[in-house]
């Protein structure tokens, strides 16, 4: 009892570190997997059924009335200015450099990331994943490498899908209900957009869906790690939760961080 109490538990602070370490390993040996044989496609078509086809409308919606609410906006401020012509412009750049990317990977977290992570936490509650370990069954090749894959696959398209519906939601709002020249709106556009520009939307897009699924699989995963509280149906409520609130915030500082190194 005297050994016991002279131990001193882990701060909070190397709990964390500790914790950190193990979602880098877990990183590493998941791209460890994807770069080694043997391959598989059927896996990875369902992953990006699953992230990509499924969340196909409400990135459609999502794009369109962020379209729609941009144009809105930019119409009322360059209105002020005398400067309606640039409204392609604004629309276009907003919605490639960064509206496109972070809402098309909020979007995807709420929608697929969420299911990802409480997927996983249930199979390692159950016991599934050590059952797939008993029977040789790699977990990171059958599980995790077709995800990752899917994630930095889907998310650049929706990304793209968002950034033309929201180009078309702001022509209608502008041309259409403003009476904006079409070819002013395009033109602009076309103008002022640089292919740098295009590639930051599409590397945000990239970093943004390996986030996406490696905090989702990896909170699922490593549940057992978990102090904090129970282990059954409440911890794979609590790790869903922090999956969604720490791949959010992941993805807002990336973004600030890719912005930074490419302007």
């Amino acid at each position: 009892m005297i050994e016991t109490q002279k131990r001193h538990p882990l701060t909070a602070i190397e709990d964390r570190l500790i914790r950190f370490g193990t979602a880098g390993l877990f990183l590493l040996e998941t791209i460890k997997t994807i770069v080694s044989p043997p391959y598989s496609l059927r896996p990875l078509i369902k992953q990006i059924a699953f992230i990509g086809a499924r969340s196909m409308s409400v990135i459609i919606v999502a794009g369109l009335f962020v379209g729609m609410v941009i144009a809105l906006q930019f119409y009322d401020t360059l209105l002020r200015f005398g400067s309606v012509s640039l409204l392609g412009s604004a629309v276009g750049l907003s919605l490639i450099r960064e509206l496109g990317p972070v809402i098309t990977a909020l979007m995807v977290i709420g929608r697929a990331g969420s299911a990802m992570c409480a997927e996983i936490g249930i199979m390692r509650v159950d016991n599934q994943i050590d059952a797939l370990e008993c029977m040789a069954i790699d977990p990171y090749r059958y599980l995790f490498a077709p995800r990752i894959l899917a994630g930095v696959i889907c998310v650049p398209i929706l990304t793209a899908i968002f950034i033309l519906v929201g180009i078309f939601g702001g022509y209608f709002v502008g041309v259409i209900l403003f009476g904006v020249s079409p070819g002013s709106y395009f033109q602009g556009m076309s103008d002022t957009i640089l292919n740098r520009d295009t590639l930051m939307g599409f590397l945000k897009s990239i970093v943004f869906g390996l986030l996406i699924v490696w905090v989702a699989c990896d909170k699922g995963f490593n549940l057992h790690l978990d102090k904090r509280g129970a282990y059954g149906s409440e911890g794979v409520s609590r790790i869903t939760t922090e999956a969604v609130v720490i791949s959010s915030m992941a993805i807002l500082f990336s973004d600030y961080l890719l912005s930074a190194l490419i302007l």
